[in-house]
């Protein structure tokens, strides 16, 4: 079984899931706690495929860090477990990442079985509470959208991770084609870039959350 790392300075939080982790079956033993950014390095070199619940807030350790740890144990799953996070935050922590999921301190017991769950797969789970604003709060109507259909298509094959030849490729259409509907994409929406065009596709609902890529 996974070992669980506990990366936060509240007792009674790290006792709330520890036995949440064991008592539903998700592992045995106690979790292994960690007060430094070093001490949880040094966790990692002997565990490296745990399941870290880490509270950002508390923790003395950057988003920078944490991309480090990752990439250093990518078999690491990281439960970013707070009272609260800023949605640019959580955008850049989830968005076309692996290994870390969203849970807030308020989140109910079906919600953390549910995130351990996911966590011991190394899926990605964000909260329902998270999720609700994050699309929520920057949602533009689909009907003020000044794209025409297949314009919409291209942005969210973009959002997706697709390259030009491939776009090209999928919808039967010259790379000429679809560089001019990238474009018009571009020069409606008042754009200089692929990534500020995709950042509108986010926020229009075009593409989740879950789906991003970039």
């Amino acid at each position: 079984m996974k070992t669980l790392v506990l990366a936060d300075n509240q007792d009674v939080t790290c006792i709330g899931i520890e036995t949440v982790w064991q008592l539903h079956g998700f592992g045995a033993g106690k979790g292994l706690r960690v007060f430094s950014e070093k001490e949880l390095s040094e966790a990692l070199l002997e565990n490296r495929d745990a399941v870290v619940v880490l509270d950002y807030t508390l923790f003395d350790c950057t988003a920078e860090q944490l991309f480090v740890l990752k990439e250093r144990f990518s078999g690491i799953h990281f439960i970013l477990f707070s009272d609260s996070l800023s949605e640019d935050f959580v955008r850049r922590m989830v968005c076309g990442r692996e290994g870390f999921s969203v849970l807030l301190k308020d989140s109910s017991l079906e919600e953390i079985k549910a995130c351990f769950a996911a966590a011991l797969e190394g899926r990605l789970f964000v909260c329902e509470k998270v999720s609700s604003w994050l699309y929520a709060k920057e949602k533009v109507k689909e009907e003020v959208l000044p794209l025409t259909s297949t314009e919409k298509e291209i942005l969210r094959a973009m959002a997706l991770g697709k390259s030009t030849k491939e776009i090209a490729s999928e919808r039967f259409l010259s790379v000429y084609t679809v560089m001019t509907h990238r474009k018009n994409i571009f020069r409606k929406l008042c754009v200089n870039n692929a990534h500020e065009a995709i950042r509108y596709a986010l926020r229009a609902g075009l593409v989740g959350i879950v789906e991003y890529y970039i």
